[in-house]
C-alpha cells in the first residue's frame, strides 16, 4: 500500500491498484464521477457514512486537480469526415 497524495493511496490488493480513500474501498474515481453527476457532498458522505468524510471527498477533487494540473495533452488533428 502506498499513499500518493493526502488521504488517498494505492494498493495492488484492491480495485486492481485504482487510487482510493486511505483506509477505505472507496475509489477516487466513484467519488468523483458521483461529484459530476451533481450528487452533493451530503449525499456522498450520508452514503458512505461510516466511511468517508467530507475531507475525503475534498481529498479526491484535490488529487484529481493534481492529475489534471500535471497532464500534458497534444492537440492532434481532427480526423477526415466520411
Amino acid at each position: 500500500m502506498a499513499t500518493i497524495a493526502h488521504r488517498i493511496e494505492v494498493d495492488p490488493e484492491v480495485h486492481h491498484g485504482k487510487p482510493v480513500i486511505a483506509g477505505t474501498r472507496v475509489p477516487v474515481h466513484m467519488v468523483l464521477g458521483l461529484l459530476g453527476e451533481g450528487v452533493s457532498i451530503s449525499e456522498i458522505i450520508n452514503e458512505y457514512y461510516d466511511h468517508i468524510t467530507r475531507e475525503d471527498v475534498l481529498a479526491c477533487i484535490r488529487y484529481a486537480h493534481t492529475v489534471v494540473q500535471e497532464e500534458e495533452v497534444y492537440a492532434t488533428s481532427k480526423p477526415a469526415r466520411k
